[in-house]
């Protein structure tokens, strides 16, 4: 009898020797929660990897936010299908995906306790829960009072179990019967895949046609245990095969079994093909298939778009910036103005604007000090609310010296 602790994540066969599972610990704070995703060690679970571009976004999304308001998971995971059903966006996708790791991660614990399979391990569940997020988030409804989570667990477990239906199916039928629930589309994709010609695919799906039009089962029920057609079905399927073949090359009866047998042969091996570690040597060779592997030396996409869309971001607010002192320029007096154009444009000094406006060296000083401050000021609550930038003296010191690179910036293409 099997023995189960869930808390820590492990079980034990009847026998009491294979563990399968280690121990998952669940993620605490938001950001690891909207950018962390599970890693496995071949069958065994290794622990959360971090995402850096994922982190940085949501980290960027909680310094400008009410945490009073945003400190629930659930309203991250509405925030971030917001966006992604407003525009299919894919930084929103990922963070969703991260999201259900957990998720998928128990759906997948759940099968594993209670379904034994020779074929699939936890982490094969956990692929095909996974597989699934797409169909989840197009088929989810918040209006309905549903949580994300618990409607991808459904949507989950009813993949893993149609999963093992159908390899379940595939592994108990005969070749014959196999041969008889294949449809023409699924066979002509796995006899493609195999690399066979196109007049020999071409053979072997008239030969297939001919097969299932001829050899009906005639048992009530059963029909995954088909036999091999006897010798007269198989002369009436070449027969129906030459009449049919036109500029196909003719084939005998004796052809047929081994034509048939090799669609069987294609088609289980697309729809489940044998896996390999990436570590395991290739036939009659000493190299391992991940030597073939190319090195990825570029970014990722989703690093691409986060840059992409830093960028912008980066120009929208240099816009901003320039429309706000722009404007907040427009409503300094005339002769305030006049004193910028000529301390910035003309580069005069303060000396030499006193002899200039024949007024004190520290009267220019203070005006000068007062209209930067002015400036400052408009920049700095700007800043604030549409930034949501804390005001500290650090932040305004570097302000004071964006204001500064405006004005002589602005003041030299003016000239």
């Amino acid at each position: 009898m099997a023995r189960s602790c869930s808390s820590v994540g492990c079980r034990y066969d009847s026998t009491g020797l294979d563990e399968i599972q280690v121990v998952m610990h669940p993620r605490a704070s938001l950001i690891d929660i909207f950018s962390t995703f599970l890693q496995f060690d071949a069958d065994r679970l290794k622990g959360w990897v971090s995402d850096s571009q994922l982190r940085r976004s949501m980290q960027k999304c909680l310094e400008g936010s009410d945490k009073r308001e945003t400190s629930a998971n659930q309203f991250w995971v509405l925030y971030w299908y917001k966006i992604w059903e407003s525009r299919l966006d894919r930084l929103a996708r990922s963070h969703l995906v991260a999201y259900l790791q957990e998720t998928g991660y128990w759906t997948a614990h759940k099968i594993v306790l209670s379904f034994h399979s020779s074929q699939y391990a936890l982490s094969d569940y956990f692929q095909i829960a996974i597989a699934q997020v797409d169909k989840v988030l197009k088929g989810y409804n918040p209006q309905q009072g549903v949580r994300l989570n618990n409607y991808a667990s459904a949507i989950f477990h009813s993949a893993i179990k149609e999963t093992l239906r159908q390899r379940h199916e595939v592994d108990i039928c005969t070749p014959w019967a196999l041969l008889r629930k294949l449809s023409q589309k699924r066979l002509e994709e796995a006899l493609a895949v195999s690399g066979l010609p196109a007049e020999t695919i071409a053979s072997y799906i008239l030969a297939w046609s001919c097969f299932k039009a001829i050899y009906v089962p005639t048992q009530a029920s059963g029909t995954r245990q088909l036999d091999t057609p006897d010798g007269e079905t198989w002369k009436a399927i070449a027969t129906c095969y030459n009449e049919h073949r036109q500029n196909l090359p003719p084939c005998q009866a004796a052809d047929l079994e081994k034509w048939l047998l090799a669609c069987v042969k294609a088609a289980r091996a697309y729809l489940y093909p044998v896996r390999h570690s990436l570590n395991s040597t290739k036939p009659e060779q000493e190299s391992e298939w991940v030597d073939e592997l190319v090195a990825f030396e570029g970014e990722s996409l989703l690093s691409q778009l986060i840059a992409q869309q830093e960028e912008q971001s980066r120009l929208l607010h240099h816009s901003q910036i320039n429309q706000i002192l722009t404007d907040a320029m427009a409503q300094l007096a005339p002769e305030s103005q006049e004193l910028l154009q000529l301390y910035y444009a003309q580069g005069l000094t303060q000396q030499q604007l006193a002899q200039k406006l024949e007024i004190k060296q520290y009267t220019v000083s203070r005006r000068l000090t007062k209209i930067r401050s002015t400036l400052l000021s408009t920049l700095a609550q700007w800043s604030a609310e549409s930034l949501h930038i804390s005001l500290t003296s650090e932040v305004l010191k570097s302000m004071s010296v964006v204001l500064d690179e405006w004005l002589n910036t602005h003041f030299q293409r003016e000239e």
